[in-house]
């Protein structure tokens, strides 16, 4: 039987570095859909046209503070050491999110202070299940009872088409095939995350739904 290789151990710089790069990539459209629309509001006089970039601007920052504001939750410090977040600031960030989108939330967790690593390992999870349902669909969260704690989360996600990529999976895992990009360093987090918490991240697939666990 061969041996069971030790999770990918990446640097702080890279994983800092490749951090930063996902985040600006994820900011790229909004932001650059607000500079286009400042300039149309610039050269263009004509009212139908400058409404419309007005409601693009309108949008555009929406959608870009809301994505500021779920990764500051799910990549920032968030306080400092030991500090905890609050399930319900959790919540809000990702409704922020999924505002416009074709998928709709169902969080079936209770407000309340939880742990800073372990509602950012839930809030790269609902970013994974986000990714396995390309056209939209539902996803719920679930808290894993454990006594009067919570002991794990469970994200599903269900949509046409429903698929965790194997290569996510061996992300979570800690063992990609090839080298990490900007792409792929989310899933890998995540999978930091749930060690850093002592909890096993994993994913499956049936049908058109995606589950994926942490406990």
């Amino acid at each position: 039987m061969s041996a069971v290789s030790a999770p990918l151990a990446l640097g702080a710089l890279d994983l800092a570095a490749l951090l930063c790069s996902r985040i600006c990539h994820d900011l790229i459209s909004p932001v650059g859909a607000i500079v286009n629309g400042i300039e149309v509001l610039e050269e263009d006089k004509d009212e139908e046209t400058k409404t419309f970039a007005l409601d693009l601007i309108k949008k555009s920052s929406r959608t870009a503070s809301a994505k500021l504001q779920f990764c500051r939750l799910a990549f920032g410090a968030a306080g400092a050491a030991g500090a905890q977040i609050e399930l319900g600031d959790a919540e809000s960030a990702a409704r922020g999110i999924l505002d416009e989108s074709k998928t709709t939330l169902t969080w079936n967790l209770q407000r309340g202070p939880l742990a800073k690593n372990k509602v950012k390992l839930l809030l790269n999870m609902l970013m994974i299940g986000i990714g396995a349902i390309p056209r939209g669909g539902t996803l719920t969260v679930d808290a894993l009872p454990g006594g009067e704690a919570i002991s794990g989360f469970r994200v599903t996600a269900a949509g046409q088409n429903a698929r965790l990529n194997p290569t996510v999976s061996a992300l979570m895992a800690g063992s990609p095939a090839d080298p990490v990009d900007a792409h792929g360093v989310q899933p890998l987090y995540a999978g930091i995350l749930a060690r850093d918490c002592a909890w096993t991240l994993t994913g499956a697939s049936e049908g058109e739904t995606v589950v994926l666990t942490a406990r």
